[in-house]
């Protein structure tokens, strides 16, 4: 099975966690809580590992235009909007693997890296 999500269990509340897909805009994870126990923003998230969608959307970095990414995770593809700062805005690309570390699996062309 291809796994596009990490889970990180939340200890005090079983079944609660944070979900951590890899943004290739950023380069970095971006975390979705999911679970009402903590007073914490959360997502929805529709439990599909493979072809995830949370919502609503993520903002990261929003007070910080040239670091903010503004995304939505529909069907295990990540839609970046218009105010993202990478070169990524306004596409659509599908959510790299992860490993079962949490860590991307990234496929690079030969002379990348």
């Amino acid at each position: 099975m291809v796994k596009r999500v990490h889970f990180y269990p939340d200890h005090d509340f079983p079944g609660e966690g944070v979900y951590s897909v890899f943004c290739p805009g950023c380069k970095c994870d971006h975390p979705f809580r999911v679970g009402k126990s903590r007073n914490l923003p959360n997502w929805s998230f529709n439990g599909d590992m493979e072809k995830p969608t949370f919502s609503p959307s993520m903002l990261v970095n929003k007070d910080r235009p040239g670091g903010r990414c503004h995304s939505y995770v529909e069907n295990g593809e990540i839609r970046f909007l218009s105010d993202c700062f990478h070169d990524l805005k306004g596409m659509t690309v599908e959510l790299p693997e992860m490993d079962d570390d949490g860590d991307p699996v990234l496929n690079l062309q030969k002379g990348e890296g």
